[in-house]
């Protein structure tokens, strides 16, 4: 288990734990913006071991919890159609739509399946020629080069009946949309470590400069985020604001200029709403115009699908930060992994399944 036990040792946890006692002299609010880190803290119980009055706030950096309930419908809509292979990753067949979910649908009959890369949606089409193959092309910054490559390939290939639904978002502008917040209270960030790998860190400088916040680039072991957030405290004990880089074995400033390259190559900067928050301006990705070909909600004319959020399900404001998931009134009663309201209780970098599977009482 080498480069995994070697972040997850026990002495080394203990020596970054007391040096964070030691530096800090007063209340501090960091947020993480990756499930994956939120799943760290929470089960490794990494927020209740820092001194009193230093907060995690968990933010939306969860892309499957922030699609939007609407394109969630879309999804099932096309997916329920007798000539479409509907693809998707499997974290998406079990987030709940307004009636159902894609796991359902595929109880029901429809052609839904599980593929592990856009690539393997392609290959469908081209081994059925004779049905329509969406792909559901969820995620950040991450996940998007890989998508981007596949609407290309299908291009190359000439394949008029593959298209994606796309709902990828953006970190950055989900950043500038919290700390713009009249309600903000996040002093640091701690930034999503794969996210920068693709992207880099040079969009994070603007809004750590603008808004005055340390943004400290951070791994997901335990011992990455315990030093992320002494990097952290560190600045704001120092009075800095800067952007720095924890995870220095993974990411660079400039990030993946291939993948990049990728990016702008199939999609555009636009505008996306993402689920419980609402519309954020150029916070997402959509096909470039020479690609809106291959756009399977113009394809399939679900554009116009609107939607309303469960009444009992407060995803929005846990996403935000403002509130924590043992603050819902339907936390682990009318809302658990096997019966979700919302899609931050069945993901598996959701807030809400971290704090239930971690035994988080409310």
């Amino acid at each position: 288990m080498r480069y995994l036990d070697e972040y997850r040792d026990p002495s080394l946890a203990r020596a970054l734990l007391k040096e964070i006692h030691a530096l800090t002299s007063r209340s501090w609010t960091i947020m993480e913006v990756c499930g994956g880190q939120t799943h760290t803290i929470v089960r490794q119980g990494i927020d209740e071991l820092l001194p009193d009055g230093v907060r995690m706030i968990h933010g939306p950096g969860c892309p499957v919890c922030v699609t939007p309930l609407e394109t969630i419908d879309q999804a099932l809509a096309i997916a329920a159609r007798p000539e479409v292979i509907f693809t998707s990753f499997g974290d998406m067949l079990r987030v709940p739509g307004s009636d159902t979910d894609l796991l359902a649908l595929k109880a029901r009959g429809a052609d839904v399946r599980v593929v592990y890369s856009p690539l393997d949606a392609v290959r469908l089409a081209r081994r059925y020629p004779d049905r329509q193959v969406v792909f559901f092309a969820v995620g950040f910054e991450t996940t998007a080069p890989a998508n981007a490559m596949a609407v290309v390939h299908a291009a190359e290939l000439g394949l008029a009946n593959f298209s994606m639904l796309v709902s990828h978002v953006l970190v950055p502008p989900a950043m500038t949309a919290v700390l713009s917040s009249e309600r903000n209270e996040v002093q640091a960030f701690l930034a999503a470590g794969h996210v920068c790998a693709i992207m880099g860190w040079t969009e994070y400088e603007p809004l750590a400069a603008k808004y005055r916040v340390p943004i400290v680039v951070t791994g997901f072991e335990p011992l990455d985020l315990l030093e992320g957030i002494l990097m952290a405290i560190r600045q704001l004990e120092d009075g800095r604001f800067e952007v720095e880089n924890q995870y220095a074995r993974a990411v660079r400033r400039t990030g993946n200029s291939a993948a990049q390259q990728a990016l702008r190559r199939a999609f555009r900067v636009g505008d996306r709403t993402w689920r419980g928050i609402g519309p954020i301006p150029g916070s997402g990705l959509v096909l470039a115009p020479e690609y809106t070909f291959f756009d399977a909600a113009l394809r399939f004319q679900v554009e116009n699908v609107t939607a309303i959020e469960p009444p009992a399900c407060i995803a929005g404001e846990i996403l935000c930060g403002t509130r924590l998931p043992t603050d819902c009134a339907a936390y682990g009663t009318l809302c658990t992994p096997r019966h979700p309201l919302g899609a931050p209780m069945v993901s598996a970098e959701g807030t809400c399944a971290a704090f239930h599977n971690a035994g988080r009482q409310s």
